[in-house]
């Protein structure tokens, strides 16, 4: 199979976006220092929403395991 060309390849507006000024950027730039740091933190956030959603829904879980109807016996 062939490779395909970086321009033929689909990548997220993102990722392009990094790599765009990865291209533009003498390796050892200062630029190029914090956008390495960026992209850590970029994906550090992405990282903090996916675990907020899990907790979200495990609490969700929670919550509907607690709510069970509980049998009462009454006297008549």
């Amino acid at each position: 199979m062939a490779k395909k060309k970086e321009e033929d390849m689909v990548i997220c507006p993102v990722g392009k976006f990094f790599l765009d000024l990865q291209k533009l950027s003498r390796p050892r730039s200062k630029f190029f220092e914090h956008m390495d740091l960026s992209r850590i933190e970029f994906l550090k956030a992405i990282r903090s929403l996916v675990d907020e959603r899990i907790e979200g829904l495990e609490e969700k879980k929670r919550s509907k395991q607690e709510k069970k109807a509980t049998k009462i016996h009454i006297e008549e």
